[in-house]
């Protein structure tokens, strides 16, 4: 479980929506994504590390290829991840924290190109929000703030009322960087390297209950034999 002093920290408070990163929040890609960038750096003969996770590719790659070819080289990794779907599986907890919202407090963030993440999200079987926002819909990716903040708009809400739910230090900083407060979830980065309002080990230590003043946050064990609420109609 989190640690019990940050508990507190939205203790109380209500939100309006949840944006919710995909890709180490949702669902598990991390097979795939590896698979497909060690391909594409072998392919380009450059070295990437493993620590750019929730970068939008645009500027992984702005870092490793000629200017002239940094078109080329993104095509080029959005044709292998869209390719490879294989091993993409739910994370626990995140099906039933999703259909406990109701579809106009809820969105996807993501730094996947809108054609990966359908593919993804495709794949998962999980079944997503209406409203999902892609590298594609906004001039600039995490870690500045322009997803989160359309994700809001798109949802009429403020950002300073919605969650971010994020695995990312990328992603949380833009979070931060919105307005918006922020979860923490560990596993892709352990717990010490995010910067967060709150930090869990898995969706599946969340419930979220819709509640006439909004969404309200509450802390279980996963153990517990409690049944998440259905979403309201």
């Amino acid at each position: 479980m989190p640690d019990p002093g940050t508990e507190n920290v939205l203790q109380g408070r209500t939100f309006d929506a949840v944006l919710f990163d995909m890709d180490g929040t949702l669902i598990d890609s991390t097979p795939a994504v590896n698979r497909s960038w060690a391909l594409w750096a072998e392919e380009w003969e450059v070295a990437k590390d493993e620590t750019s996770h929730g970068r939008p590719a645009r500027d992984i790659i702005e870092e490793l290829v000629p200017a002239e070819r940094v078109d080329e080289a993104i095509a080029r990794i959005l044709e292998l991840e869209t390719a490879d779907t294989n091993d993409i599986t739910v994370l626990p907890g995140a099906a039933a924290l999703m259909n406990s919202l109701p579809e106009s407090r809820r969105a996807i963030v993501t730094s996947c190109a809108r054609p990966l993440a359908v593919a993804r999200l495709g794949a998962s079987a999980l079944v997503a929000p209406k409203v999902i926002v892609t590298i594609d819909d906004t001039p600039r990716g995490k870690p500045f703030p322009e997803p989160f903040l359309e994700g809001a708009a798109r949802l009429g809400v403020d950002p300073r009322r919605c969650l971010v739910i994020e695995d990312a230090p990328a992603g949380l900083q833009a979070g931060r960087a919105a307005g918006c407060t922020t979860i923490g979830v560990a596993g892709t980065y352990a717990a010490a390297e995010l910067d967060a309002d709150l930090i869990v080990p898995g969706l599946d230590h969340l419930r979220i209950e819709v509640a006439a003043g909004g969404l309200i946050l509450r802390l279980v064990s996963p153990n517990s034999q409690e049944r998440s609420p259905s979403p309201p109609k």
